[in-house]
């Protein structure tokens, strides 16, 4: 069974596909035109591959065969007529010049040989004694010299198919075999793929699918193939359903999963590869998708960054005194690489808006926060890995912020909580992290006001619990904290309504 990728189930080829309507009588055409534009498409029938050739019928080398040219009026006795199914001209490729448009609105007589068509298992079958047993009297005709009779065959070109200068080049490989020189593009192997399946020349089709699974294709050209492959058996389309269809449904999470894992931990540099990362985020269709693997790295990376808090607040260790020191910096320098991890992580989840399971997971960290306070009040982390609080309340405050402006629509209970254990780290931090960088002061101011913006949106009485642990945030001059004094007049304002929820529409 092919993965679903809109690729309809296998269809067997046939020798009888289209004979119901080959066999007629010959239209009149000039023989000179068709040999004039078999001359300008002739390409030269040297084989530039090593590799070799696909056809393996023995009368190919005899001599008979070799003296047998394509289109030759005087050996022929096979005269085919090609002409349109349709009367709307088709355009085959790109590369199809107006020779060929002008060609493809016309009947054409092509003098060829039984002996070279029976390569075509399609040939071979008209051309059988069962077939030609119920040609009609009319359906031969006598060459010029009269000393033999010409098979007479229509074969319509349906537009699906092709172009009637497809149809000649396959037409002309039955005879040159030279494949290495006439499919030389992907364009060129999808133009003559369909009259080879069609007229069942299993050496083209072979050469063409192979060339096919060899090279890249537009965007175009892709469509084509995956258009073809129905056509194909499953052995000859094992390779390009390879190549176009996913070997198992959860493909693209697994891809996404290891972009993301790579651009965290595999490379020095990985501020240009996260970038990356986060365009192919950004470009995904599938928003689903990466919701759930930038939620499944941020469960990883959080859980690395509290386990590693958490031994190094409470060690359960005994050594001496280096190998302590040693294990303890290796936490710290563990919680910093993953805090770093997980700002990336929050910052993409909120730019995609998927960022609302982030936000409930970080509102449920007291054990977390609290260890948080403990390293944050020993001395031993600001030789050892400085920027550590800025980054935990840099994912804070991206968070809040997003809450706040309503990005993330978060419940009572979150947005309580979110300040609730949150609001203390921010506290440690000012009071021990020093001197205070301009950096780390515009960081605590914003996420300051981002704490009081939420709490606003809290009732009262959770309001009123939650203002009076951020008198922190009051300097020696009261001009310098106008979000505090903001925050605590709109509770009083508040607060001088009366009680009753009637009265409200009273004033």
């Amino acid at each position: 069974m092919i993965p679903s990728a809109g690729i309809p189930k296998k269809r067997q080829r046939t020798a009888a596909r289209r004979s119901s309507s080959t066999v007629g009588t010959i239209s009149s055409v000039s023989d000179v035109t068709l040999t004039e534009i078999s001359q300008q498409h002739h390409r030269p029938s040297s084989m530039a591959d090593d590799r070799p050739s696909p056809m393996t019928d023995d009368r190919s080398s005899s001599s008979t065969d070799e003296a047998l040219h394509f289109n030759d009026a005087v050996t022929a006795d096979v005269v085919l007529r090609l002409f349109m199914d349709s009367p709307s001209p088709l355009q085959s490729s790109p590369t199809a010049t107006a020779t060929a448009d002008s060609v493809s609105k016309s009947d054409f007589h092509v003098y060829l040989h039984s002996d070279i068509l029976r390569r075509s298992k399609y040939f071979s079958a008209l051309l059988s004694d069962r077939w030609i047993g119920n040609v009609q009297a009319s359906d031969h005709a006598t060459s010029g010299d009269g000393d033999r009779d010409r098979f007479l065959l229509n074969l319509g070109v349906p537009p699906a198919t092709g172009s009637i200068q497809s149809h000649l080049t396959v037409l002309e490989l039955l005879y040159t075999n030279d494949f290495a020189a006439v499919v030389d593009s992907a364009s060129m192997a999808l133009d003559l793929l369909p009259v080879a399946l069609e007229l069942l020349f299993e050496e083209c089709v072979r050469w063409c699918v192979d060339f096919l699974e060899a090279v890249p294709w537009t965007e175009e050209e892709e469509k084509r193939v995956v258009r073809l492959i129905p056509f194909l058996s499953e052995e000859e389309s094992r390779e390009l359903v390879a190549r176009v269809s996913p070997s198992r449904e959860d493909s693209c999470e697994a891809m996404l999963e290891g972009l993301v894992s790579s651009a965290m931990n595999s490379y020095g540099n990985t501020a240009f590869v996260k970038a990356f990362v986060g365009k192919i985020l950004r470009d995904l269709s599938s928003r689903e998708t990466a919701k759930r693997v930038l939620e499944k790295a941020f469960a990883r990376s959080l859980k690395t960054v509290k386990e590693s808090l958490e031994d190094y607040s409470s060690p359960v260790f005994r050594g001496d005194h280096n190998e302590t020191e040693a294990i303890q910096k290796l936490n710290l320098h563990k919680a910093s690489t993953n805090g770093k991890h997980l700002l990336w992580l929050v910052e993409r989840m909120i730019e995609l808006r998927v960022a609302d399971v982030a936000v409930r997971e970080w509102s449920e960290q007291a054990l977390f926060t609290a260890d948080l306070q403990r390293a944050f009040r020993d001395d031993a982390w600001r030789n050892i890995v400085p920027g550590l609080p800025a980054v935990i309340l840099r994912c804070t405050c991206r968070l809040a912020n997003a809450v706040s402006a309503g990005t993330i629509l978060a419940s009572r209970q979150v947005r309580r909580k979110l300040v609730e254990d949150w609001l203390p780290v921010l506290v440690v931090c000012k009071d021990n992290v020093s001197p205070i960088s301009p950096s780390n002061k515009s960081l605590y101011l914003e996420l300051e006001e981002t704490f009081l913006r939420i709490i606003s949106t809290l009732p009262m009485s959770d309001a009123q619990e939650l203002l009076q642990r951020c008198l922190s945030f009051s300097t020696r001059n009261v001009e310098d904290c106008p979000h505090l004094v903001t925050a605590f007049n709109t509770w009083f304002r508040r607060a001088a309504r009366p009680p009753k929820p009637d009265s409200l529409f009273d004033q």
